[in-house]
């Protein structure tokens, strides 16, 4: 906490103040991040002894993550702490801080909200004209309506959010998006290329994209598994996509070249545009 920002420690209070006024004492926010920690670790042995992700299908993971309440409740309490707390994630929330068009609008796309911190921070941060977030989880829905209508009460109307399968035939249409974000969600489908296609087609041409990942980041519901900076890189390009810029994070501690050779994580944020 010695690291974060006066802004950033006064989100910190500010949210953990909101969670108590909605019935979520200190004791059951400090479960739902070691949640998210003891799970971590549990699915980094198993990584460090088998050399891949214990799980490899969405059907494997969406019973024991998404579609169990009680459960993903807490892995997103706990993963909203961690936008806090690991150094990582730090330095990617203030990168999407700092690459945020501010004065753009049109419409804007957040696919997989989860706990609703980057949906909230853009639509205090930019002029959009209105905001979809879509979520395959309906805790996830639940958690960012409560955030926004807490926080952003002025502005519930100009945010819808669905529970759906984002690959899903439905009303979305090409060419129709001015900003997309994806955070934290590629690695959790069987097929991402399928995943990044459909965020290739539905974006204008001008769209502002962004999007993290990892490689050699085990967690419970990680499913797809990629070992190389070059192998995630080749994947966006071939894609649709062209990386305009990036944010890469090593293991802490670990240059990106000793990560790779030990089968460390690597975090990434990228800023795409439509190929």
């Amino acid at each position: 906490m010695a690291n974060l920002r006066p802004d950033e420690l006064q989100r910190l209070c500010l949210f953990l103040t909101y969670c108590n006024r909605n019935g979520l004492d200190s004791e059951y926010m400090c479960e739902s991040y070691l949640t998210l920690v003891e799970d971590t670790i549990s699915e980094q042995i198993y990584f460090n002894k088998h050399k891949h992700y214990r799980y490899s299908s969405f059907q494997e993971v969406a019973q024991k993550v998404y579609f169990d309440p009680e459960y993903m409740d807490r892995y997103m309490h706990g993963l909203a702490i961690s936008t806090f707390l690991w150094p990582n994630h730090v330095r990617i929330t203030r990168y999407f801080k700092q690459t945020l068009p501010k004065r753009a609008v049109g419409s804007y796309l957040e696919v997989g909200p989860g706990h609703g911190q980057f949906l909230m921070m853009a639509m205090q941060e930019c002029s959009y004209d209105s905001y979809l977030g879509v979520d395959i989880s309906a805790t996830s829905i639940k958690q960012t309506r409560n955030v926004i209508d807490y926080f952003l009460p002025e502005l519930r109307d100009t945010v819808r959010l669905d529970t759906r399968d984002f690959l899903a035939k439905d009303d979305l249409q090409a060419n129709s998006f001015d900003a997309i974000v994806a955070g934290e969600v590629v690695e959790h489908v069987e097929q991402p290329e399928l995943f990044l296609k459909q965020i290739a087609a539905l974006a204008k041409a001008d769209a502002h994209i962004f999007l993290t990942t990892c490689i050699n980041t085990p967690a419970i519901d990680h499913i797809y598994l990629w070992r190389t900076p070059q192998e995630l890189e080749t994947m966006i390009q071939d894609c649709g996509l062209t990386i305009r810029d990036r944010l890469t994070l090593p293991y802490q501690g670990k240059s990106l070249d000793e990560a790779i050779a030990e089968d460390l994580s690597v975090n990434f944020a990228f800023l795409l545009s439509k190929a």
